[in-house]
This record gives C-alpha cells, sequence and structure tokens, in this order.
C-alpha cells in the first residue's frame, strides 16, 4: 500500500514550508519514525519522519521549493505490502494446466525484489556509516554544515552516542586549511565584496518582516526605567541561581515578570488583529494564555521560542525556562514546539550596546517591547537629590489596528513603575 507524505505544519499559524534537503532518494528504504525530509519554515528548520517503513516510491516537491501546508510531498509503498505482493506473486500459477510461459515468470517477482536487495548488500558499509553520521546530526546542525561546506560525515561528533554538535562543525571549519578551502560567503562568515545567498530560513524571515510591516501599522514609544534597585537584587542572587541551575541570572527574567504583569493590567496588549475573511468582519482577539517570546539572535539566523503560561511562572522559574530555551537555541536543538505559540515578544537588544530601536513586530503579535542597555546616569531625584543610579530605556511597538497610543503609554508606564518597584529584597 502506497502512504502519501503531505507538508507538515511546524506551529499553529505556519501555512507553508520549503523543502531545504531530501534525506533519501528514490528507490531508497526508509524506517518508522525516520527523517526522510527537512523542511524550513521562517520559524524551524525540521526533520519530517516517516510514518511508515518503506521504500520511496516518489518525491514529488523539488528542493527549495516551497508549498502550502497539506500539499503531497511524497509517497513512500510500505513493506509490509510489498512483501505480500512478493508472496502472492508465485502463487497465482499453481493450477495443473499452466502454461509454460506463466509458470517461468513466477519466480521473476522474487528475482526482482531480491536484486536491489542485493545491490545495497553490495554497497557495503560506507553508505551505512554515512547514513548513520547524518541522521545523528539535527537539521540545523546538517544545515550548517551545508553552508560551510563541511562533509558532516568526516567529522567526529562530541555529543552523546557520537552524535555531531554545531560545536563540531564549526570546529571543522576553523580547522580546515585555508589554501585548500574556497570559502563561501554567507550570513554567519560574510566575505566583503561578495554576495550573500539567502537561506530558506533568512528568506522566510524576510518576507515576514516586510509582511508585518505592511500590514500591521507600526507605532513606537519609549520610556527610562530606573533598574537600579532590580540589579542590585539580580547582583545579589546570581552567584548562587548559576551555582544551583547552570545558567546566568541576567535581568531578562525580572523584566519578563514585569511584563506579564503589566499585560495582565491591559489585556489588548496580548491580542491580535483578525482580519475580515468572507462576509466576516474584522475583529481583535484578546489572547487566553500569556506565551513570551524571547527573540534570540544567532550567527545564521534569528530564533523566538516560546516561554508558555509566563504569567505563571515566579522570577525563577521564566529563568530556567529562558535559560533552556536559549541554550537550546545556540546548540540548534530548538523544537516546533518550542516556537509556536506567543503571544508578545520580548527582546534584549541592550545585551549589545542599543540604546534605543524600534523593533518590528513578530507576525499575529500586538507589540514587542525592548530592553535597552542599562547605563550609569546622574539623575535628579524627586527631592531634588541627585544621585548616580542605573538607567535603562524600553522601548515598545506595537499593531496600531491593536491599540492606540493611549494604551500603549499605559501599558509602559505601568511597566515601568513595576520594574522600578522590584527589589532589592525580594524572593525569586
Amino acid at each position: 500500500m502506497a502512504t502519501t507524505i503531505t507538508m507538515p505544519q511546524l506551529g499553529e499559524t505556519v501555512t507553508e514550508g520549503t523543502v531545504a534537503q531530501w534525506l533519501k532518494n528514490v528507490g531508497d528504504s526508509v524506517d518508522k519514525y525516520e527523517d526522510f525530509v527537512e523542511v524550513s519554515t521562517d520559524k524551524v528548520n525540521a526533520g519530517v519522519p516517516s510514518p511508515v517503513t518503506g521504500t520511496i516510491r516518489e518525491l514529488l516537491v523539488k528542493e527549495g521549493e516551497t508549498v502550502a501546508t497539506g500539499t503531497p510531498i511524497a509517497v513512500i509503498d510500505e513493506a509490509g505490502a510489498a512483501k505480500t505482493a512478493a508472496t502472492a506473486a508465485p502463487a497465482a500459477p499453481a493450477a495443473p494446466a499452466a502454461p509454460a510461459a506463466p509458470v517461468a515468470a513466477a519466480p521473476a517477482a522474487p528475482a526482482a525484489v531480491s536484486s536491489p536487495n542485493g545491490a545495497a548488500a553490495a554497497a557495503g558499509s560506507e553508505s551505512v556509516e554515512s547514513e548513520s553520521a547524518l541522521r545523528g546530526a539535527s537539521p540545523a546542525v546538517r544545515r550548517l554544515a551545508r553552508e560551510h561546506r563541511i562533509d558532516i560525515r568526516a567529522i567526529k561528533g562530541s555529543g552523546s552516542n557520537g552524535r555531531v554538535t554545531a560545536d563540531d562543525v564549526l570546529a571543522a571549519v576553523t580547522a580546515a586549511p585555508s589554501p585548500a578551502v574556497t570559502r563561501t560567503s554567507t550570513y554567519a562568515q560574510p566575505i566583503p565584496g561578495s554576495t550573500v545567498t539567502l537561506t530558506q530560513a533568512r528568506r522566510i524571515i524576510a518576507e515576514r518582516m516586510v509582511e508585518s510591516k505592511h500590514s500591521a501599522p507600526h507605532a513606537w514609544s519609549m520610556v527610562e526605567v530606573d533598574v537600579t534597585d532590580v540589579w542590585s537584587w539580580r547582583v545579589r542572587e546570581k552567584d548562587r541561581f548559576e551555582r544551583e541551575s547552570g545558567y546566568k541570572l541576567t535581568l531578562l527574567p525580572f523584566f519578563i515578570r514585569a511584563v506579564v504583569e503589566s499585560l495582565a493590567a491591559f489585556p489588548l496588549m496580548n491580542a491580535r488583529f483578525v482580519p475580515a475573511s468572507g462576509s466576516g468582519q474584522p475583529s481583535i482577539y484578546v489572547n487566553g494564555e500569556v506565551n513570551i517570546g524571547v527573540a534570540i539572535g544567532l550567527a545564521t539566523n534569528l530564533v523566538v521560542p516560546v516561554i508558555r503560561r509566563a504569567d505563571k511562572l515566579s522570577i525563577k522559574g521564566i529563568a530556567l525556562a529562558a535559560g533552556e530555551l536559549i541554550e537550546k537555541a545556540r546548540k540548534g536543538k530548538l523544537g516546533v514546539d518550542d516556537l509556536a505559540g506567543g503571544t508578545f515578544t520580548v527582546n534584549n537588544n541592550g545585551a549589545n550596546g542599543s540604546w534605543a530601536s524600534a523593533p518590528i513586530i513578530n507576525g499575529g503579535q500586538a507589540g514587542i517591547v525592548t530592553m535597552e542597555a542599562v547605563v550609569k546616569k546622574v539623575v535628579v531625584r524627586d527631592d531634588d537629590s541627585l544621585a548616580i543610579r542605573r538607567m535603562m530605556n524600553s522601548c515598545l511597538s506595537l499593531d496600531h489596528r491593536v491599540v492606540d497610543g493611549y494604551v500603549a503609554s499605559g501599558f509602559l508606564a505601568d511597566l515601568k513603575q513595576r520594574l522600578e518597584r522590584m527589589g532589592p529584597q525580594g524572593d525569586l
């Protein structure tokens, strides 16, 4: 029996996917749950497992082609069906009066089936080892190797069970002898005077950013926040937290905690605009969950993994969830579930020294808020005294279809107040 595989929906808001690489060719065998194709979206690169054990009959979509979710991309002949056909073939001519020609044809079916198997066995263990190496590496690691023209099968993996990691690939890039390698200009390693070919992920990101700017009328606002007390709180807790959890404690979880509290006070900021469809009128949907996307810039890509139900987490819980997602992002191990369902986004531009920014809204959300660089300033206090304080700007981009300036400025003012009331003697 033939099984038709369709383009999966890798995330609830994803409507299409791109075939980044076929891991199997027509005629190749594939095991159930074994990845046979890599699919790219603007959110993630993921391997797609086969739902059955069998043989690839057809590949219906070319590498690099983008199709809508639900579109047939491949056909697999199930192994059970092939065995049934093979055993049934010699039984047909069993009648006593059968002529010589059909009898002679009876063994042809088993011979045709066994011939490819024999050829595969004759190929030796090298192809098996190659496939094993490819399967051991994640789709993101395989993509990184392709971008740097590194043969992943020649790398000794440092991960569990010899799995090749992103660090292994980058180490191989560094170790490669320069005279013998023609380096390709990539987003991660651009070469002056050359053209960088967009990966599927970067192409889709570009399209989504243009789509967001064209469809959502962006507005922008900023407040200055005194984070001296929350900074002192973080400093007091950071060594113990890192010792106990293995993650560094930054201002990010404190900021996210204040954000989710302000979203509760201004729920329209946790909403999305729903365009008219058919005879229906446009509307605004206020999300029931508070799922915070955390923008993470990588050498080759931008990802926004999601802390689900962040409003139910303490500062410590948010710190642990964020630390895990950031670690997975840097190792190329984010899955589809890690990237789906965000309702509002936080971006820590200040980590790179940014003082102010106007970020583009993540599609399907009403806003994105930033943490800018924390700097020491001489500030005039309420009693007219002068003091050196740690100050940080926070910038908000908003979808003006969903909220007006009154709501947006109210949200920012509330966020400022919550941050300035935090610490220095609180509990994580």
